[in-house]
């Protein structure tokens, strides 16, 4: 059985993820910091504050699997500094509070085209992130790199809506898929034995449910 840390819960990954690890009876118990507060829910301990860097610092509770579903666009944080907070600080600060907490495996949403190099702004804080937890040196590291993503936000967001009938189309890596894809990929490998140390599994590699 597994205690899991999953950041993120609110999103349009976390959300499907979230309902996949209720339902999983591998899932002993699910740590899950948010700034709203969840529903009531099986298994769930729900911590909520506004900075989820104040819940990560203090847990305690022994953890076996940490999962990061952390993301937003600099548009919808509203500044440079509260996009790489949300995309970098924060997706730090819950591999560091897992790796604390004894877990041995952590999966992260990043995003197609995430490159230190990148001239896009938004690319390369995900490429930054990517070698920050490379090199915490986790003794397993699972790197997922959805393109556009598919599914109903809370919120929208304007251009993924114009977008979204293109990227459908697009081949390979750039085609988008839906957030219960990502989600379902995690799981597969949450609970799939270790093949490498570190794995990155890119847009086009995501099976597609029906």
């Amino acid at each position: 059985m597994s205690r899991v840390l999953i950041t993120g819960a609110t999103g349009l990954v976390g959300r499907h993820l979230l309902r996949l690890l209720i339902a999983d009876p591998r899932v002993s118990e699910i740590i899950a910091p948010t700034r709203r507060k969840l529903p009531e829910m099986n298994k769930v301990t729900n911590l909520v504050e506004a900075d989820l860097t104040d819940v990560l610092g203090p847990l305690q509770t022994p953890l076996d699997l940490v999962f990061c579903c952390l993301g937003t666009t600099r548009r919808q944080a509203g500044s440079k500094e509260a996009f790489v907070h949300v995309d970098y600080t924060l997706v730090l600060d819950t591999a560091i509070a897992g790796q604390r907490l004894g877990a041995k495996h952590l999966l992260v949403v990043s995003a197609h085209g995430a490159n230190t190099r990148s001239p896009f702004f938004y690319s390369r804080v995900k490429g930054e992130m990517e070698n920050a937890l490379k090199k915490e040196r986790w003794p397993r590291l699972t790197l997922i790199r959805p393109s556009l993503l598919l599914g109903e936000r809370e919120s929208s967001r304007a251009g993924e809506s114009i977008m979204a009938p293109l990227f459908k189309r697009l081949p390979g890596n750039w085609r988008a898929v839906k957030a219960k894809d990502v989600a379902a990929v995690m799981m597969r490998e949450a609970f799939t034995p270790a093949r490498q140390e570190i794995t990155v599994i890119e847009s086009g590699d995501i099976p597609r449910q029906a």
